[in-house]
């Protein structure tokens, strides 16, 4: 069975659902993280919490859906973070966050780093994203970039979603710059048009997929959205229904768990992309990034 080790920012999660609001949890790779064990892999969650009870209960709850949490810090000041989610009539959503003092951003820098990250470069596939770089500080990305490589150098493999989120980052400079290290280590891309439109400006995913490709990274498959994905040979693979979303959160982090579990049980790319829609699929016909467990989740 192939480690995994997924790397990112796990946070409470706020959705308003009649007749009264829910506290869950969500965050990109922890999702991703989350799928990929429910799948049967296994997954470890390298990230940092706080002393809180909220901490403490959001550790127990990712253990009970099999992710092996002892590649988690302890901050001893800061505390887990928060966002919430408000969905429109179509099931579009959009995120308010409280994470300034989230325990995640300052996870590379706390006792216990050396450890973590030495387990984690043994792993067979190392998965984070550009919102995992955009909430560490420069020499924490590095820190985070040079795991990668390690892991690579040991034979593992890396892969990068292109997750843009404006407000967490100072420039498009910078932006740009992180993104680009990250693509050239990583054996998967993952990006979607719309945030690489707006980061960069391509218009279409032709021009998203020769970016990374030029840059290293050979499976890239380019999301785009409800239109399905490109695939490195340049086809697009499209869902096989039409759907009327209740709510999109977390839709493109099931599909990189859908399309990874796929890869690594030896599926081939086009398989694997329909895998992804399908849990992506499942995903979006529920409320909340991660819904509750079901054993359908990819029919």
């Amino acid at each position: 069975m192939a480690r995994i080790v997924c790397i990112g920012e796990g946070m409470l999660e706020l959705s308003r659902r009649e007749p009264a609001s829910r506290l869950g949890y969500g965050g990109d790779t922890l999702n991703t993280a989350i799928h990929l064990a429910r799948a049967g892999h296994d997954v470890a969650y390298l990230t940092a919490l706080g002393v809180d009870p909220f901490s403490a209960e959001l550790k127990e709850q990712w253990q009970a859906e099999g992710v092996d949490t002892g590649l988690i810090l302890t901050h001893p000041t800061r505390q887990a973070g928060l966002y919430a989610i408000t969905t429109d009539a179509s099931g579009e959503r959009s995120f308010t966050y409280w994470r300034d003092t989230s325990a995640a951003r300052e996870m590379f820098a706390l006792p216990g780093t050396s450890r973590v990250l030495a387990q984690a470069e043994e792993a067979d596939l190392i998965v984070f994203s550009l919102i995992t770089l955009a909430i560490l500080l420069p020499e924490d990305r590095a820190k985070l970039l040079a795991l990668a490589d390690r892991a690579h150098m040991r034979g593992g493999r890396v892969a990068f979603d292109g997750n843009y989120r404006p407000r967490l980052w100072r420039s498009l400079t910078e932006t740009r710059e992180a993104r680009d290290a990250a693509i050239a280590l990583a054996d998967i891309g993952l990006p979607t048009l719309e945030d690489e439109t707006r980061l960069s400006g391509e218009a279409d995913a032709e021009a998203v997929a020769r970016h990374w490709t030029a840059l290293g990274c050979a499976e890239t498959i380019v999301k785009l959205g409800a239109e399905g994905c490109r695939l490195p040979d340049g086809t697009v693979s499209a869902p096989e229904r039409v759907l009327q979303p209740i709510d999109t959160s977390g839709a493109g982090d099931a599909f990189n768990a859908g399309y990874l579990d796929a890869r690594l049980k030896g599926a081939p790319i086009a398989e694997a992309a329909r895998a992804g829609h399908a849990l992506a699929g499942w995903t979006i016909m529920r409320p909340g990034a991660i819904p509750a467990g079901d054993p359908r989740a990819a029919s």
